[in-house]
């Protein structure tokens, strides 16, 4: 169905080191944060995928599902220097960004302003209850996601490498929130959903939790490390119909262009734009070299469709009366796109096989 991969010896012998270091890495890192971590295995398998594609994230889940443990575990045991913020309704761009200050030199005399340094300033940023603050404040958020710098007295500094932003939110209480807006939420290259532990999970939490002692996680790849593998994901090849299997994801949810399937025209108000398609293919590229292959597969892209996707789906009034999820949207796509390279191939011209009334 995927059509043959990229042969081997296409690959560079220093890049087949690499995905195998790769892989290596992401089970040792598995296995570190297993010691603190119950359960969770899809979420960190997204939160990893996302870092090595140069990706931020959004987590959203319930509070007590160890969003933010998660994340701080994770830095550790990537040894990237780590910072939380905590958004609240007064916190203010200068508390992000950092501020200028007077400072007196004591031996001349001379008062000069010297930049004091923010909690941005760190590879990975725990941006915790994000829709808390005002617009105002998630602006300066917005630059350092897109541009990996910040803009503080007119003159621009650049944030540290690697640099992730790995932001939560309570899907519950809305009282006193700034919902993000799309500009932001577009920025983010995954959404993922941390759901409650099964059974066992959770008596496994309780029993760890309620008991004298902490587990110690060992780094695992350093900061340096982290950036020659993001540069290795980008180096994997990707067949042409893998990218327009990517593309028709984003495409056919876009109902102001037509040609879309009926439950899109149905229950979609606007779908996701060009950045999706890129997301997809990023993720796909990284989730490959995760699972230790030097090709990227439509079903690479298929698994990591539903982070991509959720936050870009704007569904409209009868997908909320009729409980129509963005995750739903995905899923009829998935089960409706082909993946056979001869039916990708006509320039992704496929409007008899979704418009057809057995498709919906």
């Amino acid at each position: 169905m995927d059509g043959d991969p990229a042969p081997l010896a296409e690959f560079p012998e220093s890049d087949h080191q690499a995905v195998a270091r790769l892989r290596e890495g992401y089970q040792k890192v598995k296995d570190e944060l297993g010691k603190v971590i119950v359960g969770q295995d899809e979420v960190i398998e997204q939160l990893l995928i996302a870092i090595f594609a140069r990706g931020h994230c959004l987590l959203v889940g319930v509070p007590g599902l160890a969003k933010t443990l998660i994340i701080h575990t994770l830095a550790e045991t990537l040894s990237l220097s780590f910072n939380r913020i905590q958004f609240t309704p007064d916190l203010m761009p200068s508390d992000i960004t950092g501020t200028e200050v007077i400072q007196e030199n004591k031996s001349t005399g001379d008062r000069d302003f010297k930049f004091l340094p923010g909690p941005i300033f760190a590879n990975v940023i725990l941006a915790d209850e994000i829709n808390r603050t005002p617009p105002k404040t998630q602006a300066a958020l917005l630059e350092a996601m897109q541009e990996h710098q910040v803009t503080t007295g007119g003159e621009r500094r650049a944030l540290p490498e690697p640099f992730f932003v790995l932001a939560t939110q309570n899907p519950i209480e809305q009282e006193g929130t700034y919902p993000l807006p799309e500009a932001q939420l577009d920025r983010f290259m995954f959404n993922i959903y941390v759901d409650y532990p099964d059974e066992e999970e959770e008596f496994q939490i309780v029993r760890q939790t309620t008991a004298l002692g902490k587990s110690q996680v060992e780094k695992v790849l350093s900061a340096e490390d982290v950036a020659v593998l993001q540069d290795i994901v980008l180096k994997v090849p990707v067949a042409d119909h893998v990218i327009r299997y990517a593309m028709q994801f984003a495409r056919l949810t876009r109902k102001q262009k037509g040609n879309v399937p009926d439950f899109v025209d149905e229950y979609v108000n606007w779908g996701a734009g060009p950045r999706a398609s890129q997301c997809l293919i990023w993720g796909a590229k990284a989730r490959a070299m995760l699972h230790g292959r030097a090709y990227v597969s439509t079903e690479d892209v298929a698994a990591v469709a539903y982070p991509v996707m959720r936050h870009r789906i704007i569904t409209n009034f009868n997908a909320e009366a009729e409980g129509v999820s963005p995750d739903e949207i995905v899923r009829r796509l998935t089960e409706l796109i082909p993946q056979d390279p001869e039916q990708l191939a006509g320039g992704g011209k496929l409007s008899e096989i979704f418009r057809s009334a057995d498709a919906v």
